[in-house]
């Protein structure tokens, strides 16, 4: 008979999401004369450029032509795409050779699909908080015994405390762990890495025969060039590194769909030799997978045009404009706000000791504006409040106004 995976039955009651999503829903009910603004979830608002809907426009144009039609692409992506990758991370000193890029529908489904390539006894260890998929999908995998409601974490799971003390970059693992999930700019702190601090990381997995997953979506929003925008701008991270990346806060692809996922070939585990991960992730990728949509890739291979990247960073711009606005309205409250400089996320801490749920009720109930809290990201996010660069200019000035004028502190 059928049976259920019952790893699923292991996640913790109530994703965050659904949850802002239900209580939200409720408050319109009660209060059908409200206009809520939302800096909530990580959605991009804006158009995309001219430059990329000319792309895509030429990847629907060659669609309708017998000459140039394409079925199914490779698996991998576009030979196309993925040399212009390369050459995009060749331009930041980072040599990589196209057939380690490996072109997807997105950084969420790769950072979810990628731990499938290893054991499922693998010790596993993330920053806490961290955006959710990392966490969720190693349960269902199977790597934990299930979560402990008192400690609110999962057993089995090395969770790496990113704090105001620690500038929001984790301790090393005071235990051996297989797997690392590291995200820079981290979601939902805004926190970057500097070079030392991955270099720290690199070392440690090198030395342990560990695998660093590094989430590097945020990327483009960087603006200090001291800090690394590549995990792989660390000399050894080749060895013991993937990065997963996307175009979704980059160029505006949240609804286009395109990233994607690096694993060199000098990658290995313990048990592998150079290559074999590599080949691992291409059968993993060409036995689930057809391959990204041929529009969206011609959208992309249009967004590493020079054209594309000066677009692309102007509208980066725009994004980071409203994480000042926001900041600095926080801060003129006397809230102390972390990130927004060099990310699009900005991290509250909640005042007068309050919940992360208790300040998300609050703000809701008196300015109509919506955020994130930061306990639905883990147990250190807890007493934080993630708010959102991504909303049209005049939205975020208003939601602004409103927690400037309203909120009761």
């Amino acid at each position: 008979m059928a049976r259920i995976n019952q790893h699923y039955r292991k996640l913790s009651a109530g994703y965050l999401f659904p949850e802002i999503a239900r209580r939200t829903r409720i408050f319109q009910q009660e209060h059908p004369e409200a206009e809520i603004l939302r800096l909530g979830i990580g959605n991009t608002t804006e158009p995309l450029t001219p430059t990329i809907i000319d792309g895509l426009h030429e990847g629907v144009s060659r669609l309708a032509s017998v000459d140039t039609y394409s079925g199914y692409g490779d698996e991998q992506g576009d030979k196309d795409l993925r040399e212009k990758l390369a050459g995009f991370y060749a331009r930041r000193g980072v040599e990589l050779e196209s057939d380690e890029f490996f072109v997807s529908d997105g950084a969420k489904p790769d950072s979810a699909n990628i731990q499938s390539i290893f054991s499922q006894e693998s010790k596993v260890a993330f920053q806490d908080p961290a955006y959710p998929v990392y966490v969720d999908t190693n349960v269902i995998a199977g790597r934990t015994a299930g979560f402990d409601e008192q400690q609110g974490t999962y057993r089995d799971f090395v969770y790496l405390p990113c704090t105001a003390e620690n500038n929001f970059f984790p301790e090393l693992p005071k235990e051996q762990v297989d797997l690392l999930y590291l995200c820079s700019p981290n979601n939902p702190t805004g926190a970057v890495a500097t070079k030392e601090q991955l270099k720290a990381y690199v070392d440690y997995a090198r030395k342990h025969k560990a695998v660093i997953i590094f989430d590097a979506s945020y990327s483009e929003y960087i603006c200090d060039e001291s800090l690394p925008k590549s995990i792989y701008e660390v000399e050894g991270a080749k060895e013991c590194a993937i990065e997963i990346s996307s175009f979704s806060k980059f160029a505006g692809f949240t609804g286009v769909r395109l990233g994607w996922t690096i694993v060199p070939k000098a990658l290995t585990a313990e048990d592998t030799q150079p290559g074999e991960l590599n080949r691992t992730w291409c059968r993993r990728q060409t036995t689930f997978f057809n391959g990204a949509s041929n529009i969206a890739q011609r959208g992309g291979a249009a967004v590493l045009s020079e054209d594309g990247l000066t677009e692309c960073r102007q509208l980066i711009g725009y994004y980071m404009e409203n994480a000042r606005i926001i900041r600095e309205g926080l801060q003129s409250l006397g809230l102390t706000v972390y990130g927004g400089d060099n990310a699009p996320y900005l991290w509250l801490k909640t005042p007068s000791g309050m919940s992360s749920w208790e300040f998300f009720d609050k703000l809701l109930e008196e300015t109509w504006v919506i955020g994130t809290p930061g306990s639905g990201f883990g147990p250190a996010g807890e007493g934080y409040f993630r708010l959102s660069a991504f909303g049209h200019r005049e939205q975020i000035e208003e939601a602004v106004a409103r927690i400037t004028a309203r909120l009761k502190l």
